[in-house]
């Protein structure tokens, strides 16, 4: 196993712990609360990955303020309907919803980029979401807010993925960790004002803390991993998050998956996997490494790596879906 695929198990392990802290609040503390603390608790381990060649003066530049915005506010919607799923559901069956964004991805980049699909990723990207009603079964059993909360926050980290596609080329990362940062502070303030909040007790403060602080260095962890390790290869690695919801669910919580339920998540796994590591991705990541890193990606390969973002950038809290 890669040193990069080692780093991206560590870093997917601290944001499901992150997210199953995030959990412990349900109740105690509004969603505003939530997202606005551990936002500001995760700024200090995030701006240590600025590079040397970046400077501070670069947040104030923009080249596509539009984009910038879309991006910061689909940010702040993901992490704000993810927190909330966090608190009222299952936490295996909010994976399992969130982890939905990759078929939002591709469905954007075909309408919106015109990019071209074959038809084996559209029927793995189906059996996914075959795997997604296995588990969560509605119709047999009653649907939550909660639950469509989780499957809105799949829609918005994809539209963050497809944004963020466009804009990275062009702008500043510490441009757009700037926007995203701003817009989690300011609404998610604005929210606590108009809907009321208190001061968190200490022991409160303390957990948000923890929370957010698990989400930056998981975020630090995560670029270390992408800098080893190619995005097919890291990506897999989030699936272990479901292993990290049966148990950390099973053991906090007291919430556990029958058997229909585990089949469900073995097909949508197994789906998965499979859409990340195809035979286009083994082929162009060995042709990049023949040719020291070159190589010019055709459009089913961009629709590839948006898909192994897009997993990436799923995990649940304010720190990572802010800052992925």
């Amino acid at each position: 196993m890669s040193p990069g695929v080692i780093l991206a198990l560590l870093a997917y392990g601290l944001f499901s712990c992150s997210d199953a802290s995030i959990k412990s609040l349900g109740g105690e503390l509004s969603v505003f609360e939530i997202g606005f603390f551990t936002s500001l608790f995760a700024v200090g381990p995030a701006l240590l990955s600025k590079a040397r060649k970046e400077r501070w003066r670069d947040v104030l530049q923009f080249n596509n303020p539009l984009l910038l915005n879309i991006r910061g506010l689909s940010g702040v919607l993901g992490s704000g309907c993810v927190i909330y799923a966090f608190t009222h559901v299952p936490l295996a069956e909010v994976y399992s919803l969130a982890f939905l964004a990759p078929i939002f991805v591709v469905l954007l980049s075909a309408m919106l980029l015109a990019e071209a699909i074959p038809r084996y990723r559209w029927l793995l990207l189906v059996l996914s979401f075959v795997g997604v009603l296995i588990v969560v079964r509605p119709g047999f059993r009653e649907l939550q807010l909660g639950h469509l909360a989780a499957l809105a926050c799949a829609f918005f980290t994809a539209t963050n993925t497809v944004v963020l596609r466009s804009l990275a080329p062009r702008e500043h990362r510490l441009s757009i960790f700037a926007t995203v940062t701003l817009y989690a502070l300011v609404l998610n303030g604005i929210g606590m004002i108009i809907w009321g909040s208190s001061l968190p007790t200490l022991p409160q403060l303390a957990v948000l803390a923890l929370i957010g602080t698990m989400g930056g260095v998981g975020h630090l962890t995560f670029i270390g991993a992408t800098r080893l390790a190619p995005a097919n290869q890291v990506a897999p690695a989030q699936y272990t998050q479901m292993l990290w919801a049966l148990g950390l669910g099973a053991l906090f919580y007291g919430e556990y998956l029958d058997g229909i339920g585990i089949v469900g998540l073995v097909i949508m796994i197994g789906a998965g996997a499979l859409n990340l590591l195809s035979p286009e991705a083994y082929g162009r990541h060995l042709s990049l490494k023949r040719h020291g890193g070159a190589a010019q990606q055709p459009s089913e390969a961009k629709v590839l790596d948006d898909i192994a973002i897009s997993q990436c950038a799923i995990a649940g809290s304010g720190p990572q879906q802010a800052k992925s």
